[in-house]
């Protein structure tokens, strides 16, 4: 009996060790196998690095903005959410093709701020200083959404492109690749892809056949595990 009992405490703590062993192995992998994630940071270095000159720090919004090359709308991140005033990521866009289309401001929802013939939209993400640590760079900053709000970072496989989701169904988006569509095997033409979900601007009055300078065009999404075809105001650039 004393040899059976000290043969089961001796299989139990090797089956402790095994069960620590392996808890610390799943840990470590979930870290290391988010490739989106690490992939979505390196893909989005690639574009700062490729159109530097319209990087830029966001002095307002206390982040760093990148600009369409068109100069009408950008895209914003804070590097720092507790000094942030009204979003932590953000598209700011040109309100004139919408005004012209009908848009009246006072009708749009609370994530959207109107100021000095622009809109802006947006999300808070939360509350935290960014690392003190660490270097104030673009390319940090963007990394702090990857390390602290994952969730927000999208992979759009039918045109292969990283994102960040703003919202309501607003995006940022750009290119896993500046040259190829990995998925589709073919030019990839669109680097960058600034996204609004139209229905609140159509519930404020805008005819979205008439907003000029952005394509309304239905996208393939994923939801709840189905591929849906949903519009969106698009507004894509080639940087090559």
């Amino acid at each position: 009996m004393k040899k059976n009992g000290k043969l089961i405490a001796a299989v139990g703590a090797v089956v402790v060790l095994v069960a620590v062993i392996v808890a610390a192995v799943v840990q470590t992998a979930g870290r290391n196998l988010d490739v989106v994630g690490k992939q979505s940071a390196e893909s989005f270095e690639t574009i700062l690095n490729t159109i530097p000159d319209n990087v830029k720090a966001d002095e307002i919004n206390g982040g760093w903005s990148l600009n369409a090359p068109d100069g009408s709308v950008r895209f914003i991140w804070a590097k720092d959410y507790s000094q942030s005033p009204l979003h932590d990521v953000m598209l700011e866009f040109d309100a004139a093709p919408f005004a012209s289309a009908g848009l009246d401001t006072d009708k749009l929802p609370d994530n959207y701020a109107a100021y000095d013939g622009m809109l802006m939209v947006g999300t808070k993400l939360g509350t935290e200083k960014p690392d003190s640590k660490g270097e104030a760079t673009p390319l940090a900053a963007y990394e702090q959404i990857v390390n602290k709000h994952r969730s927000v970072i999208n992979y759009h496989m039918d045109m292969d492109h990283y994102g960040v989701k703003l919202g309501d169904g607003n995006m940022f988006e750009w290119a896993k690749n500046l040259e190829t569509n990995t998925i589709k095997n073919e030019n990839q033409d669109k680097d960058i892809v600034f996204v609004l979900n139209p229905e609140p601007l159509i519930a404020a009055g805008v005819d979205p056949e008439k907003v000029e300078g952005w394509a309304y065009a239905p996208v393939s999404v994923m939801e709840d595990g189905k591929t849906l075809e949903v519009y969106k105001f698009l507004k894509p650039f080639n940087l090559k």
